[in-house]
């Protein structure tokens, strides 16, 4: 975790506004996220969440305000865009993984094609990785094979393979069985603890209470509150977040 009296803003959005025809998703979101910082999103489904992490990855372009990543603004020039993309790491809710290829493969085809990484390299580092989300016995199974769960975990090496500077999740658990869960959260700890930047929608209360920096709830298409998680969970800023804690704790 950071110590937030020192750490250098990385991601900065200001006044971000996203509208899907006449519905305003985000209503002038400004955020920013910090160098070794894990903050996490919760909120309702609809309230933005999700919007905004695609927003900061250009899958879903902004319709005005501005969203930098270290000082550079996020807009549609490709070269730019595939930097920050290599910084920016993205897991999904789905593990969108490439069927047709084994683990292995997954992990060694983006820094084969965008770093010109040799084939060799990429083997031992995509090992590496595989080994530090417990699959190393499974890199040259293809995901069809494999549980929610370990599709889910390889998903997270395949983004570290890039050697991204923050990781965003967008609610990684959530097409997960109950029983899956954890081991996906485990290795997102273990992340953490590593001092990786993370930034993570979610709806497991337990995980952003335990392992987050911050807590930032959003409410149709605003942050409605933003607090150190003993102060979001001790201290609920108002009754519709006691609403939504009762929800979810139910």
């Amino acid at each position: 975790m950071s110590d937030s009296s020192t750490a250098t803003p990385y991601i900065v959005c200001q006044d971000v506004r996203k509208a899907f025809g006449s519905h305003e998703v985000l209503k002038g979101v400004s955020t920013q996220f910090c160098t070794g910082e894990v903050t996490t999103i919760i909120g309702a489904s609809g309230s933005g969440k999700s919007t905004l992490l695609r927003a900061i990855n250009r899958l879903e372009p902004h319709d005005s305000g501005s969203i930098t990543i270290g000082g550079v603004p996020v807009t549609d020039d490709q070269r730019t865009l595939q930097a920050q993309r290599c910084e920016v790491g993205m897991v999904f809710q789905q593990f969108n993984l490439f069927g047709h290829l084994t683990v292995l493969d997954n992990l060694t085809l983006a820094p084969r094609r965008v770093h010109r990484t040799a084939r060799g390299e990429a083997n031992d580092r995509a090992m590496q990785l595989l080994k530090r989300v417990g699959m190393q016995d499974h890199a040259h199974k293809y995901p069809w094979q494999l549980s929610g769960g370990q599709q889910q975990r390889v998903a997270i090496a395949r983004a570290l393979a890039m050697a991204p500077k923050v990781m965003l999740f967008d609610e990684p658990t959530s097409a997960l069985d109950p029983e899956m869960v954890q081991e996906v959260l485990d290795v997102m700890r273990e992340l953490a603890r590593g001092g990786m930047t993370m930034i993570v929608v979610t709806h497991e209360m337990g995980f952003a209470r335990e392992v987050a920096d911050r807590v930032m709830f959003f409410d149709q298409g605003c942050i409605a509150h933003d607090a150190p998680p003993a102060e979001f969970f001790g201290q609920p800023a108002s009754e519709r977040i006691r609403s939504f804690l009762r929800r979810m704790n139910a």
